[in-house]
């Protein structure tokens, strides 16, 4: 009789279980599904957070993730989706976001949602102002940002305007208004995307201060590495279905890769970098030059870049590296003619002098900018594909009075066809692509105006590392066709698997430069923070 309803009773204690491990979730996500016109974006998929826990969601763009976290925030409400959220045991039918932040939710996005003319301490309270009465008590709600600021060591001033940031400090910032929440769940999309090394570590550390008080979070990163060395446990998903989930302490980055794409990948950085250095570094012809260059944000202010010396040529990677507000961006920026005004220095662009750049002549003269921020100066997200694919190439396209269509239609498809763009056509919006989408259509962007000069602003930001490969064989093609090529990248991996060499830049300073055969992560790390011993001679 006892060993015949064994079988029961173990049913009946793996039941009993279960229910107590649900009691225990703080967030649990069963069978979602989540259909859009043409895509099924997410397939009945299950997700759950208990306290204390860091849960890494990872996957390539359009796996899914963006699409699972806004509906577990109340972006996409309830009645849009199949299956069931749960919090606390409870299930739950968030309709706003504000029904999912009443329930202890709180959401970083990658997307970020900050209002450029308010200040740090304004977008740090937006919707929760501090109040005296009927009035909001500026005193007190900046004298509490700056605790805030204080207490996570983010060293930004609480009255600083939002549009004088940097991406990596609005970021922070982002960070700061969702940890002052007190929630109970945190939810980051990339947050360490446009973070230097610094500014991530003070992140790890407060995740892990938060852990420890028994916050969950669900973490979202592309940067597998800091996914092993953060998360718990980490569930993949691929084309909108949840693959499996790992523990984080069992699971190697081969496993992780090959369950996002669903093959393996052995060689990440499928570069010859330095197999032509000599060919590259020896030309007295370079494509661009740069000499004792020095540049101010206005004609008013002091310069921010000092005496930048360096060059280019054709069929090479130029790496620029630094840490956030280094300089490498204003630099690219100044080059290509958006910011600054030049103090001093000259340039030379295909052996001809450049004394006052402007982005339309830099183009004519065939330098073009892939810019960091992809959203906001890279793309008009409401409009289709082939309008942003020609949008810098008007000029080549449009002879006459009108624009060429005939010339235009077949330009835009080859690159889209090229680049192997995941969307229905020409015709769809850009602001629906996923993240490595959009990127691909803003590479296609500055590929199509047949430049002789690429600058390439961190261009595997927030994608994920199925579309990095393509972004590191189409920087293989471009040097294959003897077009030069200047790399910024946060990473230091990937500036030394992509780079022919590396000049750093520390406070608007060249702080070392390093040719192949000397690459070595503790020395640009060193001579990002300044250490001039690490200058190459």
């Amino acid at each position: 009789m006892g060993r015949n309803r064994s079988p029961l009773l173990r049913l009946l204690s793996n039941l009993r279980n279960q229910r107590n491990l649900r009691m225990n979730l703080l967030l649990e996500a069963r069978h979602l599904t989540k259909s859009f016109p043409g895509v099924m974006a997410l397939r009945d998929v299950s997700f759950d957070l208990r306290p204390g826990e860091i849960h890494a969601l990872c996957g390539e763009n359009g796996a899914g993730k963006s699409t699972l976290i806004k509906t577990l925030s109340g972006i996409h409400p309830f009645g849009s989706y199949e299956g069931e959220i749960h919090v606390d045991g409870t299930r739950a039918e968030f309709r706003s976001l504000r029904d999912a932040e009443a329930a202890g939710i709180a959401v970083i996005y990658q997307e970020l949602a900050l209002v450029e003319e308010m200040s740090v301490a304004e977008n740090i309270f937006l919707g929760a102002e501090r109040r005296r009465g009927p009035w909001v008590d500026w005193d007190r709600a900046y004298a509490d940002a700056a605790t805030l600021l204080a207490k996570f060591r983010i060293e930004l001033d609480p009255d600083t305007p939002v549009r004088e940031l940097g991406v990596g400090q609005k970021q922070l910032v982002e960070i700061v208004k969702a940890l002052g929440k007190q929630s109970r769940i945190l939810i980051l999309d990339e947050p360490t995307a446009a973070l230097a090394e610094s500014e991530v570590a003070i992140l790890l550390r407060i995740l892990r201060e938060l852990r420890a008080a028994g916050v969950g979070c669900i973490y979202i990163s592309h940067k597998l590495g800091e996914v092993r060395s953060i998360a718990d446990r980490i569930t993949v998903l691929r084309d909108g279905a949840s693959i499996t989930t790992l523990s984080a302490g069992e699971a190697d980055i081969p496993s992780i890769i090959r369950h996002m794409v669903g093959r393996e990948i052995k060689d990440l950085f499928p570069r010859n970098a330095g197999s032509r250095k000599s060919e590259a570094g020896s030309r007295s012809d370079p494509l661009l030059a740069v000499r004792n260059l020095s540049v101010s944000p206005n004609a008013d202010s002091a310069p921010r870049l000092h005496d930048l010396s360096f060059k280019v040529a054709a069929g090479e990677v130029l790496g620029l590296g630094g840490l956030m507000g280094a300089g490498r961006s204003e630099l690219l920026q100044h080059l290509f003619g958006a910011w600054g005004v030049r103090q001093d220095g000259e340039v030379t662009l295909g052996g001809g002098d450049y004394p006052e750049p402007t982005p339309r002549e830099s183009i004519r003269r065939g330098l073009v900018l892939v810019t960091e921020d992809r959203k906001r100066l890279g793309l008009h997200l409401e409009q289709p594909i082939g309008f942003n694919l020609s949008l810098s190439s008007l000029d080549r396209l449009n002879p006459g009075l009108f624009l060429d269509e005939t010339a235009e239609a077949p330009a835009n498809q080859r690159f889209f066809d090229a680049l192997r763009i995941k969307a229905p056509g020409l015709e769809t919006t850009v602001g629906g692509l996923s993240g490595g989408n959009q990127q691909k259509v803003v590479l296609g962007k500055a590929l199509m105006t047949e430049p002789k000069v690429v600058f390439l602003d961190e261009p595997t930001r927030g994608i994920d590392v199925g579309a990095k490969l393509e972004v590191y064989h189409l920087i293989n093609e471009l040097t294959s066709q003897g077009k030069a090529v200047v790399l910024v990248s946060s990473e230091l991996p990937e500036l030394m698997g992509l780079s022919d060499r590396i000049v750093m830049l520390h406070e608007g300073r060249i702080s070392g430069e390093f040719t192949h055969e000397r690459f070595n992560q503790e020395a640009l790390l060193a001579a990002a923070m300044g250490n001039k011993n690490a200058f190459a001679p």
